[in-house]
Parts: C-alpha cells; sequence; structure tokens
C-alpha cells in the first residue's frame, strides 16, 4: 500500500528556554505550536499555499499528510495522530464524528470539488470527452481506487452515467489517491485519465472539465480529530481555510466554496 505524501511545510523548531528575560516585542509574537492536518490528495496544491501563510502569520507549524480519504480516515481509526482531518466526501468526517473520533461541531464544509479528463501532452492523443477514451489508441486510463478515493468513485460515476465503465473497465489503472493517479498521466505511464481539477493544472497534461451532472458532489468536509492535543489551533487552521484569506486560494485551484454552490 502506498503510503501517504507527507510534505511538512517548515521544519520543527526547537526552543531553547534562556536566563534572560523575554523583550515586550518577544511577548507580542504569537505562542507556538504544531498541528499535523491529514488532508485528501486533491488539496496538495491548495493546502500548501494556505498552510504557508497561515504559518506565516501565526508562528504554528502545519505538517500536511496527504493520501485517499477512505485511508486517511481508517488511519484516524487506528489512532493516527492528526489534529485536523479534511475529506474529500463530508460522509467520511460525518462517520467518524458519529464514532467519536471528530468533534461534532467542529465538521464543515469547506469545497465542492470537480473532475477533469486529462491527457499526456506527448502522447499524441486528442480526447477532450470521456467518449473520446474509447478510441483504440488509449489502452490504459488512469483514476483513483474508487473503493477508498471519493475522486475515483467520481470518475467511476461519470463513466457509468454515459453508458462506458462496463466498456473501459478492462482498460484502468488504479491509482492509490489523485495525485498518483496524476502522475501516472504526467510521466506517460498512462496517456489519459481523470483527476481532480484542483491538480490538474501541470505543464505534462492538458484537461477537460467534465460535465458534474455525471457523478454525485463532491462536497468536500473537514472536521477536528476529537484526540488532537492541539484543538485550538487545529480550530484556527479550519477557520482560516474558510476564511477571508484561505477562501481565495481554493477558489485559484479550481474548488467551489460552499456559499457558491448551487
Amino acid at each position: 500500500m502506498l503510503r501517504p505524501i507527507v510534505l511538512p511545510i517548515a521544519l520543527a523548531c526547537v526552543l531553547v528556554a534562556c536566563a534572560a528575560p523575554r523583550s515586550a516585542a518577544d511577548a507580542a509574537k504569537p505562542a507556538s505550536g504544531a498541528i499535523t492536518v491529514a488532508g485528501a490528495a486533491d488539496l496538495q496544491f491548495a493546502f500548501t499555499d494556505i498552510a504557508r501563510l497561515f504559518e506565516g502569520q501565526t508562528g504554528h507549524k502545519v505538517t500536511l499528510v496527504f493520501g485517499s480519504t477512505g485511508q486517511l480516515a481508517q488511519q484516524i481509526e487506528n489512532g493516527a495522530p492528526y489534529d485536523l482531518f479534511a475529506a474529500a466526501n463530508i460522509k467520511f468526517v460525518e462517520d467518524l464524528a458519529q464514532k467519536g473520533l471528530i468533534v461534532p461541531q467542529s465538521v464543515a464544509l469547506y469545497a465542492r470539488g470537480r473532475i477533469v479528463l486529462v491527457v499526456n501532452k506527448q502522447s499524441g492523443i486528442a480526447a477532450t470527452k470521456l467518449e473520446d477514451l474509447t478510441s483504440a489508441e488509449i489502452t490504459r486510463i488512469a483514476i483513483a481506487n474508487p473503493d477508498h478515493a471519493p475522486y475515483g468513485l467520481a470518475a467511476q460515476q461519470a463513466l457509468g452515467s454515459v453508458g462506458l465503465w462496463e466498456t473501459l473497465k478492462p482498460r484502468l489503472v488504479l491509482g492509490e489517491n489523485v495525485r498518483q493517479t496524476l502522475q501516472f498521466v504526467q510521466t506517460g505511464d498512462v496517456p489519459a485519465g481523470i483527476v481532480a481539477l484542483s491538480v490538474a493544472d501541470v505543464p505534462e497534461v492538458t484537461y477537460t472539465l467534465i460535465d458534474g451532472g455525471l457523478h454525485q458532489p463532491l462536497d468536500q468536509a473537514l472536521g477536528v480529530v476529537s484526540t488532537s492535543k492541539h484543538q485550538d489551533i487545529a480550530i484556527d487552521f479550519a477557520r482560516f481555510i474558510n476564511g477571508e484569506q484561505g477562501r481565495p486560494i481554493m477558489r485559484r485551484y479550481g474548488f467551489r466554496l460552499p456559499d457558491e454552490i448551487e
């Protein structure tokens, strides 16, 4: 099983106590702390930017762990020391809250995701709609594993909606999460795939938005992990994501925001 991608936004600092008293300026600085955020793989670019901004403004360190939503949820059930869980499907957060593993009052929507059809630029293949995937030239198609990755399930639903799931199933290459799925196409190992819009703007591929009506909404939610020892910082980061500084970043990566969903 692929290990989640761990991306420390900044190195942890070791603070050594000094005999000299703190200056008034030092006393005015926010107290430092650290949290670990388990985020769905489609959040890698957006959350990296948001966490960097949050760190700079608060002094709190954020370590981001990315993976498929289902696998991260299972890790939380097994006691993984996360402070905040940002899922690609609200159901996973709600299920953990019912089990007492997420603070119920902290559960909040933060985005709706979209899926896109991606094609490797060097493949020589032209595909701008799902029906194009039936071409004999496209022998392999990458999607995230629908069993535990919400974006993979959305890809399955979209293919099913246009009557192509059973036809294309033998050609599928399953990624552990949506970022690994994109990497298959970026490297050219697989010529085409279906991934999250939020990670698709990379030099190696072209992408076309897939009609959101072909799959169930990818309503994404977050929640503070009940066992977190830094719930206050986790709540602050959650508010930052949904606040005036986090929202423009989420929008820039193609997410629709909660109050913008029709």
